[in-house]
Protein backbone atom coordinates (compact mmCIF):
# COMPACT_ATOMS: atom_id res chain seq x y z
CA UNK A 1 0.00 0.00 0.00
CA UNK A 2 1.27 3.36 -0.82
CA UNK A 3 1.92 5.65 2.19
CA UNK A 4 1.07 9.16 2.73
CA UNK A 5 4.42 10.33 1.88
CA UNK A 6 4.47 8.69 -1.44
CA UNK A 7 1.22 10.32 -1.92
CA UNK A 8 2.11 13.82 -0.52
CA UNK A 9 5.18 13.54 -3.25
CA UNK A 10 3.13 12.03 -6.15
CA UNK A 11 0.49 15.28 -6.06
CA UNK A 12 3.52 17.96 -4.96
CA UNK A 13 5.19 18.30 -8.45
CA UNK A 14 2.05 17.70 -10.64
CA UNK A 15 0.09 20.49 -8.25
CA UNK A 16 3.37 22.85 -8.56
CA UNK A 17 3.71 22.93 -11.64
CA UNK A 18 -0.08 23.45 -12.35
CA UNK A 19 0.15 26.53 -9.90
CA UNK A 20 2.61 27.59 -12.51
CA UNK A 21 0.70 26.90 -15.41
CA UNK A 22 -2.76 28.08 -14.13
CA UNK A 23 -0.72 31.73 -13.17
CA UNK A 24 0.80 31.62 -16.98
CA UNK A 25 -2.98 31.69 -18.42
CA UNK A 26 -4.81 33.74 -15.93
CA UNK A 27 -2.69 36.50 -15.80
CA UNK A 28 -4.53 39.69 -17.33
CA UNK A 29 -6.80 37.07 -18.34
CA UNK A 30 -9.19 40.09 -19.30
CA UNK A 31 -6.94 41.55 -22.28
CA UNK A 32 -7.30 41.98 -24.88
CA UNK A 33 -10.73 43.94 -24.74
CA UNK A 34 -11.96 42.15 -27.87
CA UNK A 35 -13.04 39.21 -29.51
CA UNK A 36 -9.98 37.56 -30.66
CA UNK A 37 -10.15 35.20 -33.65
CA UNK A 38 -12.76 32.65 -33.53
CA UNK A 39 -13.99 33.96 -30.35
CA UNK A 40 -16.58 36.23 -32.36
CA UNK A 41 -18.13 33.55 -33.26
CA UNK A 42 -17.71 30.65 -30.40
CA UNK A 43 -18.54 33.65 -27.78
CA UNK A 44 -21.53 34.80 -28.83
CA UNK A 45 -23.34 31.31 -29.71
CA UNK A 46 -22.28 30.52 -26.29
CA UNK A 47 -24.17 33.37 -24.67
CA UNK A 48 -26.90 32.95 -27.11
CA UNK A 49 -27.05 29.37 -25.75
CA UNK A 50 -27.54 30.53 -22.00
CA UNK A 51 -30.68 32.48 -23.37
CA UNK A 52 -31.99 30.24 -25.49
CA UNK A 53 -30.67 26.82 -25.54
CA UNK A 54 -29.93 27.53 -29.36
CA UNK A 55 -27.54 29.21 -31.59
CA UNK A 56 -29.33 32.45 -33.03
CA UNK A 57 -27.81 34.66 -35.80
CA UNK A 58 -25.86 38.23 -33.77
CA UNK A 59 -27.48 41.24 -35.26
CA UNK A 60 -25.21 43.65 -37.33
CA UNK A 61 -22.69 45.41 -35.49
CA UNK A 62 -23.24 42.77 -32.31
CA UNK A 63 -19.26 42.74 -31.46
CA UNK A 64 -18.98 46.65 -31.33
CA UNK A 65 -22.41 46.73 -28.82
CA UNK A 66 -21.02 43.99 -26.56
CA UNK A 67 -17.61 46.18 -26.06
CA UNK A 68 -18.85 49.35 -25.60
CA UNK A 69 -21.78 48.53 -23.19
CA UNK A 70 -21.12 48.97 -19.59
CA UNK A 71 -24.16 46.17 -19.12
CA UNK A 72 -23.88 43.59 -22.36
CA UNK A 73 -27.14 41.97 -20.92
CA UNK A 74 -28.93 45.17 -21.77
CA UNK A 75 -28.41 45.44 -25.58
CA UNK A 76 -30.03 43.75 -28.28
CA UNK A 77 -27.40 41.12 -29.97
CA UNK A 78 -29.54 38.72 -31.34
CA UNK A 79 -32.59 38.16 -34.07
CA UNK A 80 -35.10 35.79 -33.82
CA UNK A 81 -33.29 33.94 -36.38
CA UNK A 82 -31.85 30.54 -35.88
CA UNK A 83 -28.20 30.26 -37.05
CA UNK A 84 -26.55 27.44 -38.99
CA UNK A 85 -23.31 26.33 -36.31
CA UNK A 86 -20.88 23.72 -37.62
CA UNK A 87 -19.92 22.64 -34.21
CA UNK A 88 -21.41 20.68 -31.67
CA UNK A 89 -22.48 22.32 -28.42
CA UNK A 90 -20.56 21.24 -25.50
CA UNK A 91 -17.75 23.85 -26.02
CA UNK A 92 -19.87 26.27 -26.19
CA UNK A 93 -21.78 25.07 -22.99
CA UNK A 94 -18.36 25.19 -21.06
CA UNK A 95 -17.68 28.80 -22.54
CA UNK A 96 -21.61 29.72 -21.31
CA UNK A 97 -20.33 28.45 -18.17
CA UNK A 98 -17.70 31.41 -17.36
CA UNK A 99 -20.62 34.01 -19.49
CA UNK A 100 -22.97 33.27 -16.65
CA UNK A 101 -20.87 33.69 -13.68
CA UNK A 102 -18.68 36.15 -15.01
CA UNK A 103 -20.75 38.14 -17.65
CA UNK A 104 -20.75 38.67 -21.45
CA UNK A 105 -17.25 39.95 -21.10
CA UNK A 106 -13.54 38.96 -22.18
CA UNK A 107 -12.93 37.21 -18.76
CA UNK A 108 -16.31 35.66 -18.97
CA UNK A 109 -16.15 34.09 -22.02
CA UNK A 110 -12.29 33.21 -21.81
CA UNK A 111 -12.39 31.87 -17.72
CA UNK A 112 -13.99 28.05 -18.16
CA UNK A 113 -10.99 27.33 -21.26
CA UNK A 114 -8.38 28.54 -19.12
CA UNK A 115 -9.55 26.45 -15.89
CA UNK A 116 -9.49 23.65 -17.81
CA UNK A 117 -6.50 24.36 -19.89
CA UNK A 118 -4.91 24.61 -16.44
CA UNK A 119 -6.24 21.45 -15.03
CA UNK A 120 -4.89 19.37 -18.06
CA UNK A 121 -1.26 20.17 -16.61
CA UNK A 122 -2.49 18.19 -13.50
CA UNK A 123 -3.99 15.53 -15.30
CA UNK A 124 -0.85 14.93 -17.82
CA UNK A 125 1.36 15.37 -14.73
CA UNK A 126 -0.67 12.24 -13.15
CA UNK A 127 -0.99 10.03 -16.19
CA UNK A 128 3.11 10.06 -16.84
CA UNK A 129 3.79 9.71 -13.15
CA UNK A 130 1.65 6.54 -13.93
CA UNK A 131 3.30 5.45 -17.07
CA UNK A 132 6.57 6.33 -15.59
CA UNK A 133 6.16 5.20 -12.08
CA UNK A 134 8.17 8.08 -10.77
CA UNK A 135 7.30 11.51 -9.86
CA UNK A 136 10.08 13.54 -10.98
CA UNK A 137 9.00 12.87 -14.83
CA UNK A 138 5.23 13.33 -14.39
CA UNK A 139 6.32 16.74 -13.18
CA UNK A 140 8.67 17.01 -15.72
CA UNK A 141 5.57 16.34 -18.21
CA UNK A 142 3.47 19.06 -16.57
CA UNK A 143 6.09 21.44 -16.86
CA UNK A 144 6.46 21.12 -20.05
CA UNK A 145 2.77 21.54 -20.96
CA UNK A 146 2.55 24.18 -18.29
CA UNK A 147 4.90 27.06 -20.64
CA UNK A 148 4.50 25.30 -23.70
CA UNK A 149 2.57 28.24 -25.79
CA UNK A 150 0.41 26.39 -27.83
CA UNK A 151 -1.42 24.83 -24.94
CA UNK A 152 -1.24 28.51 -23.35
CA UNK A 153 -2.31 30.25 -26.53
CA UNK A 154 -5.91 28.19 -26.72
CA UNK A 155 -6.21 28.36 -22.68
CA UNK A 156 -6.21 32.30 -22.64
CA UNK A 157 -8.55 32.27 -26.27
CA UNK A 158 -12.11 30.74 -26.35
CA UNK A 159 -12.00 28.51 -28.66
CA UNK A 160 -12.79 24.85 -29.08
CA UNK A 161 -9.44 23.17 -29.78
CA UNK A 162 -8.41 23.97 -26.20
CA UNK A 163 -11.50 22.01 -24.72
CA UNK A 164 -11.16 19.09 -27.46
CA UNK A 165 -7.55 18.82 -25.71
CA UNK A 166 -8.69 18.52 -22.38
CA UNK A 167 -11.18 15.90 -22.83
CA UNK A 168 -8.70 13.72 -25.21
CA UNK A 169 -6.33 13.59 -22.05
CA UNK A 170 -9.01 12.97 -19.77
CA UNK A 171 -9.94 9.64 -22.12
CA UNK A 172 -6.25 8.76 -22.23
CA UNK A 173 -5.60 9.18 -18.55
CA UNK A 174 -8.77 7.28 -17.83
CA UNK A 175 -7.69 4.53 -19.38
CA UNK A 176 -4.44 4.63 -17.78
CA UNK A 177 -5.91 3.86 -14.70
CA UNK A 178 -8.59 1.26 -16.72
CA UNK A 179 -5.69 -0.63 -17.77
CA UNK A 180 -3.73 -0.82 -14.29
CA UNK A 181 -7.27 -1.52 -12.31
CA UNK A 182 -7.85 -4.05 -14.78
CA UNK A 183 -4.64 -6.00 -14.86
CA UNK A 184 -4.77 -5.96 -10.23
CA UNK A 185 -8.24 -6.85 -9.97
CA UNK A 186 -8.67 -9.25 -13.52
CA UNK A 187 -10.99 -7.02 -15.14
CA UNK A 188 -9.92 -7.71 -18.46
CA UNK A 189 -12.89 -8.38 -20.72
CA UNK A 190 -15.73 -7.53 -18.07
CA UNK A 191 -18.15 -5.28 -20.11
CA UNK A 192 -19.00 -2.97 -17.15
CA UNK A 193 -15.62 -1.53 -16.11
CA UNK A 194 -16.25 1.99 -14.40
CA UNK A 195 -12.99 3.71 -15.58
CA UNK A 196 -13.38 2.40 -19.04
CA UNK A 197 -16.86 3.79 -18.89
CA UNK A 198 -15.80 7.37 -17.74
CA UNK A 199 -13.21 7.50 -20.60
CA UNK A 200 -15.93 6.58 -23.13
CA UNK A 201 -18.09 10.11 -21.52
CA UNK A 202 -14.97 11.72 -22.22
CA UNK A 203 -14.85 11.07 -25.56
CA UNK A 204 -18.35 11.67 -26.31
CA UNK A 205 -18.00 14.62 -24.41
CA UNK A 206 -14.37 15.14 -26.87
CA UNK A 207 -16.40 14.87 -30.13
CA UNK A 208 -19.05 17.33 -28.96
CA UNK A 209 -17.07 20.28 -28.87
CA UNK A 210 -15.16 19.17 -32.89
CA UNK A 211 -16.36 16.35 -34.92
CA UNK A 212 -12.31 15.83 -35.06
CA UNK A 213 -12.78 14.34 -31.41
CA UNK A 214 -13.89 10.90 -33.64
CA UNK A 215 -10.28 9.77 -34.54
CA UNK A 216 -9.42 9.48 -30.80
CA UNK A 217 -12.87 7.23 -30.53
CA UNK A 218 -11.31 5.03 -32.77
CA UNK A 219 -7.64 5.22 -31.72
CA UNK A 220 -8.37 4.71 -28.19
CA UNK A 221 -10.37 2.27 -28.59
CA UNK A 222 -8.10 0.43 -30.24
CA UNK A 223 -5.58 1.19 -27.41
CA UNK A 224 -7.47 -0.32 -24.95
CA UNK A 225 -8.37 -3.46 -26.75
CA UNK A 226 -4.46 -4.29 -27.51
CA UNK A 227 -3.66 -3.28 -23.97
CA UNK A 228 -6.28 -6.34 -22.82
CA UNK A 229 -5.94 -8.45 -25.78
CA UNK A 230 -1.76 -8.30 -25.32
CA UNK A 231 -2.18 -9.58 -21.71
CA UNK A 232 -4.55 -12.09 -23.09
CA UNK A 233 -2.26 -13.07 -25.51
CA UNK A 234 0.81 -13.55 -22.53
CA UNK A 235 -1.50 -15.98 -20.78
CA UNK A 236 -1.91 -18.60 -23.54
CA UNK A 237 -4.97 -16.81 -25.46
CA UNK A 238 -4.58 -16.74 -29.45
CA UNK A 239 -4.64 -13.78 -30.80
CA UNK A 240 -7.63 -13.41 -32.84
CA UNK A 241 -9.54 -14.89 -29.75
CA UNK A 242 -8.19 -12.42 -27.53
CA UNK A 243 -8.83 -9.09 -29.98
CA UNK A 244 -12.71 -10.22 -30.48
CA UNK A 245 -12.74 -11.41 -26.77
CA UNK A 246 -11.89 -7.92 -25.50
CA UNK A 247 -13.12 -5.86 -28.55
CA UNK A 248 -16.59 -6.74 -29.13
CA UNK A 249 -17.41 -5.91 -25.50
CA UNK A 250 -15.26 -2.79 -25.56
CA UNK A 251 -16.65 -1.57 -28.82
CA UNK A 252 -20.47 -1.97 -27.69
CA UNK A 253 -20.16 -0.27 -24.10
CA UNK A 254 -17.70 2.59 -25.60
CA UNK A 255 -19.33 3.15 -28.41
CA UNK A 256 -22.82 3.17 -26.65
CA UNK A 257 -21.81 5.23 -23.72
CA UNK A 258 -20.11 7.86 -26.08
CA UNK A 259 -22.95 8.37 -28.94
CA UNK A 260 -25.19 8.68 -25.61
CA UNK A 261 -23.23 11.47 -23.86
CA UNK A 262 -23.03 13.25 -27.08
CA UNK A 263 -26.78 13.14 -27.94
CA UNK A 264 -27.28 14.59 -24.50
CA UNK A 265 -25.14 17.77 -24.59
CA UNK A 266 -27.48 18.59 -27.57
CA UNK A 267 -30.44 18.95 -25.40
CA UNK A 268 -30.91 22.22 -25.86
CA UNK A 269 -31.31 21.92 -29.25
CA UNK A 270 -34.27 18.48 -28.83
CA UNK A 271 -36.03 21.43 -26.15
CA UNK A 272 -36.44 23.95 -29.00
CA UNK A 273 -38.99 24.67 -31.28
CA UNK A 274 -37.44 26.54 -33.85
CA UNK A 275 -33.67 25.86 -33.41
CA UNK A 276 -31.77 25.01 -36.89
CA UNK A 277 -33.32 22.53 -38.95
CA UNK A 278 -35.16 21.67 -35.58
CA UNK A 279 -38.35 19.80 -37.32
CA UNK A 280 -37.06 19.17 -40.87
CA UNK A 281 -39.01 15.63 -41.03
CA UNK A 282 -42.42 17.48 -39.91
CA UNK A 283 -43.88 14.56 -38.38
CA UNK A 284 -43.42 14.87 -34.84
CA UNK A 285 -42.13 13.28 -32.08
CA UNK A 286 -38.69 11.64 -31.14
CA UNK A 287 -38.19 10.39 -34.32
CA UNK A 288 -38.70 13.50 -35.84
CA UNK A 289 -36.49 14.98 -33.77
CA UNK A 290 -33.68 11.99 -34.89
CA UNK A 291 -34.39 12.31 -38.24
CA UNK A 292 -33.79 16.35 -38.07
CA UNK A 293 -30.71 16.03 -36.38
CA UNK A 294 -29.78 13.55 -38.81
CA UNK A 295 -30.01 16.21 -41.37
CA UNK A 296 -28.31 19.01 -39.85
CA UNK A 297 -25.26 16.69 -39.07
CA UNK A 298 -25.26 16.31 -42.94
CA UNK A 299 -25.57 19.30 -43.57
CA UNK A 300 -22.27 20.09 -41.17
CA UNK A 301 -20.69 17.06 -42.63
CA UNK A 302 -20.85 18.93 -45.77
CA UNK A 303 -19.52 22.45 -44.79
CA UNK A 304 -16.65 20.68 -43.55
CA UNK A 305 -15.93 18.49 -46.27
CA UNK A 306 -16.19 21.73 -48.54
CA UNK A 307 -14.23 24.08 -46.16
CA UNK A 308 -11.33 24.89 -48.94
CA UNK A 309 -11.62 29.09 -48.50
CA UNK A 310 -8.27 30.46 -48.26
CA UNK A 311 -6.74 31.93 -45.63
CA UNK A 312 -3.42 33.76 -44.74
CA UNK A 313 -2.86 31.90 -41.49
CA UNK A 314 -3.93 28.19 -42.82
CA UNK A 315 -1.23 25.78 -42.93
CA UNK A 316 -0.37 22.30 -44.19
CA UNK A 317 -0.61 19.68 -41.73
CA UNK A 318 2.59 18.18 -43.19
CA UNK A 319 4.74 21.13 -41.40
CA UNK A 320 2.74 21.18 -38.08
CA UNK A 321 4.92 19.20 -36.22
CA UNK A 322 7.64 21.98 -36.62
CA UNK A 323 5.46 24.60 -36.10
CA UNK A 324 6.14 25.95 -39.66
CA UNK A 325 3.10 28.53 -39.71
CA UNK A 326 2.19 29.30 -36.43
CA UNK A 327 -1.95 31.53 -36.43
CA UNK A 328 -1.84 35.14 -35.29
CA UNK A 329 -4.74 35.52 -33.09
CA UNK A 330 -4.46 39.12 -32.35
CA UNK A 331 -2.36 41.99 -33.36
CA UNK A 332 -2.27 45.53 -33.02
CA UNK A 333 0.05 48.51 -33.26
CA UNK A 334 0.30 51.39 -31.18
CA UNK A 335 2.26 54.82 -32.01
CA UNK A 336 3.66 57.76 -30.27
CA UNK A 337 1.91 58.39 -26.61
CA UNK A 338 -0.47 55.25 -26.96
CA UNK A 339 2.08 52.96 -26.36
CA UNK A 340 3.83 52.02 -22.97
CA UNK A 341 6.66 50.56 -25.09
CA UNK A 342 10.01 52.27 -24.87
CA UNK A 343 10.26 53.48 -28.26
CA UNK A 344 6.96 54.48 -28.89
CA UNK A 345 6.58 51.93 -32.01
CA UNK A 346 4.43 49.56 -30.36
CA UNK A 347 2.85 46.05 -31.15
CA UNK A 348 0.39 43.25 -28.99
CA UNK A 349 0.04 40.06 -30.26
CA UNK A 350 -1.03 37.33 -29.64
CA UNK A 351 0.54 33.82 -31.76
CA UNK A 352 -0.75 30.27 -31.51
CA UNK A 353 3.30 28.88 -31.40
CA UNK A 354 4.63 26.45 -29.49
CA UNK A 355 7.66 26.71 -27.67
CA UNK A 356 9.80 25.77 -30.94
CA UNK A 357 12.11 24.16 -28.20
CA UNK A 358 9.91 21.89 -27.00
CA UNK A 359 8.23 21.23 -30.21
CA UNK A 360 11.62 20.86 -32.06
CA UNK A 361 12.83 18.19 -29.44
CA UNK A 362 9.50 16.79 -29.57
CA UNK A 363 9.92 15.45 -33.09
CA UNK A 364 13.05 14.01 -32.70
CA UNK A 365 11.59 12.15 -29.25
CA UNK A 366 8.80 10.64 -31.59
CA UNK A 367 11.59 9.14 -33.87
CA UNK A 368 13.27 8.04 -30.92
CA UNK A 369 9.62 6.35 -29.10
CA UNK A 370 9.07 4.89 -32.37
CA UNK A 371 12.46 2.67 -32.42
CA UNK A 372 11.32 1.73 -28.89
CA UNK A 373 7.80 0.54 -29.93
CA UNK A 374 9.12 -1.39 -32.30
CA UNK A 375 12.88 -2.07 -31.16
CA UNK A 376 11.91 -2.72 -27.18
CA UNK A 377 8.55 -3.55 -27.72
CA UNK A 378 7.51 -0.56 -25.27
CA UNK A 379 3.66 -0.06 -24.36
CA UNK A 380 4.38 3.74 -23.28
CA UNK A 381 5.74 4.41 -26.64
CA UNK A 382 2.72 3.08 -28.65
CA UNK A 383 0.36 4.53 -26.14
CA UNK A 384 2.04 8.37 -26.85
CA UNK A 385 2.59 7.89 -30.24
CA UNK A 386 -1.30 6.60 -30.56
CA UNK A 387 -2.25 10.47 -29.59
CA UNK A 388 0.06 11.70 -32.14
CA UNK A 389 -1.56 9.61 -34.35
CA UNK A 390 -4.77 10.82 -33.99
CA UNK A 391 -4.51 14.26 -33.90
CA UNK A 392 -2.72 14.75 -36.94
CA UNK A 393 -2.03 11.79 -39.72
CA UNK A 394 -6.24 12.35 -40.44
CA UNK A 395 -5.47 16.02 -41.15
CA UNK A 396 -2.42 14.80 -43.73
CA UNK A 397 -5.52 13.48 -46.04
CA UNK A 398 -7.19 16.92 -46.47
CA UNK A 399 -4.14 18.98 -48.54
CA UNK A 400 -6.98 21.00 -50.00
CA UNK A 401 -8.76 21.73 -46.70
CA UNK A 402 -9.00 24.96 -44.73
CA UNK A 403 -6.64 24.26 -41.41
CA UNK A 404 -4.39 25.77 -38.43
CA UNK A 405 -1.44 24.77 -36.93
CA UNK A 406 -3.33 25.88 -33.91
CA UNK A 407 -5.16 22.21 -34.16
CA UNK A 408 -1.96 20.76 -33.06
CA UNK A 409 -3.39 21.14 -29.11
CA UNK A 410 -5.32 18.45 -29.60
CA UNK A 411 -1.90 15.87 -29.70
CA UNK A 412 0.31 18.51 -27.67
CA UNK A 413 0.23 16.53 -24.61
CA UNK A 414 1.11 13.14 -26.08
CA UNK A 415 4.25 15.06 -28.14
CA UNK A 416 5.08 15.98 -25.15
CA UNK A 417 4.76 12.82 -23.13
CA UNK A 418 7.05 11.56 -26.24
CA UNK A 419 9.56 14.05 -25.05
CA UNK A 420 9.06 13.24 -21.19
CA UNK A 421 9.88 9.29 -21.82
CA UNK A 422 13.12 10.28 -24.23
CA UNK A 423 14.05 12.63 -21.35
CA UNK A 424 14.20 9.75 -18.68
CA UNK A 425 15.43 7.40 -21.00
CA UNK A 426 18.75 9.23 -21.31
CA UNK A 427 18.47 10.65 -17.96
CA UNK A 428 18.85 6.99 -16.23
CA UNK A 429 20.48 5.14 -19.09
CA UNK A 430 20.83 1.30 -19.70
CA UNK A 431 24.19 0.13 -18.51
CA UNK A 432 24.04 -2.94 -20.64
CA UNK A 433 23.28 -0.72 -23.40
CA UNK A 434 27.34 0.54 -24.18
CA UNK A 435 26.84 4.26 -24.33
CA UNK A 436 27.70 7.21 -22.58
CA UNK A 437 26.60 5.94 -18.90
CA UNK A 438 27.70 8.88 -17.06
CA UNK A 439 23.99 9.20 -15.26
CA UNK A 440 24.84 12.48 -13.29
CA UNK A 441 26.08 14.06 -16.67
CA UNK A 442 22.93 13.02 -18.40
CA UNK A 443 21.05 14.42 -16.06
CA UNK A 444 22.35 17.38 -15.94
CA UNK A 445 22.15 17.38 -19.45
CA UNK A 446 18.79 17.22 -19.18
CA UNK A 447 18.54 19.87 -16.47
CA UNK A 448 20.26 22.45 -19.10
CA UNK A 449 17.53 21.44 -21.62
CA UNK A 450 14.54 21.86 -19.38
CA UNK A 451 16.37 25.82 -18.58
CA UNK A 452 16.26 26.41 -21.83
CA UNK A 453 13.06 25.59 -22.43
CA UNK A 454 11.93 27.78 -19.46
CA UNK A 455 14.08 30.55 -20.60
CA UNK A 456 12.64 30.30 -24.30
CA UNK A 457 8.98 30.58 -22.77
CA UNK A 458 9.83 33.42 -21.03
CA UNK A 459 10.75 34.45 -23.97
CA UNK A 460 7.84 34.50 -26.14
CA UNK A 461 5.36 34.40 -23.54
CA UNK A 462 4.66 38.34 -24.51
CA UNK A 463 3.49 37.18 -27.78
CA UNK A 464 1.41 34.51 -26.26
CA UNK A 465 -0.74 36.76 -23.96
CA UNK A 466 -0.96 39.98 -25.89
CA UNK A 467 1.25 41.96 -23.50
CA UNK A 468 2.45 45.55 -24.83
CA UNK A 469 6.20 45.49 -26.68
CA UNK A 470 8.02 47.04 -28.91
CA UNK A 471 7.59 46.30 -32.54
CA UNK A 472 11.30 45.69 -32.97
CA UNK A 473 11.02 42.87 -30.12
CA UNK A 474 7.79 41.24 -31.51
CA UNK A 475 10.16 41.30 -35.13
CA UNK A 476 12.91 39.51 -32.92
CA UNK A 477 10.91 36.90 -31.93
CA UNK A 478 9.91 35.53 -35.43
CA UNK A 479 12.68 33.48 -36.14
CA UNK A 480 11.27 31.72 -39.46
CA UNK A 481 9.69 33.71 -42.25
CA UNK A 482 6.56 31.48 -42.08
CA UNK A 483 5.94 32.78 -38.52
CA UNK A 484 5.31 36.41 -40.09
Amino acid sequence: MTSLRDRALGWAGPVAVTALGGWLRLKDLGHPKAFVFDETYYAKDAYSLLQFGYERSAVDGADEKILEAADPSTVEIFTNDASFVVHPPAGKWIIAAGEAVFGMNPYGWRIAVAILGTLSILILARAVRRMTGGEIWGTVAGLLLAIDGMAIVTSRIAILDGLLMFFVLATFALLLIDRDRSRNNGWSGHWLRPWRLAAAVSLGLACSVKWSGLWFVIAFGLLTVAWDASKRHRSGTPWLRAWLGDGIPTAITMLSVALITYLATWYGWFASSDAWARDVAGIGGPIDSLLSLWDYHVQILGFHTNLTTEHAYDSSAFGWLFQARPTSFYYETFQGDAGSCESGDCSEAITALGNPIIWWAAVLALLHQIWRWIGRRDWRSAAALTGVAAGWIPWLFYPDRTIFGFYTIAFTPFMITALTLSLATIANPDPRSGRWTDRRARQVAVGIFLLICIGVSWYFYPIWSGEQIDQESWSNRMWLPSWV
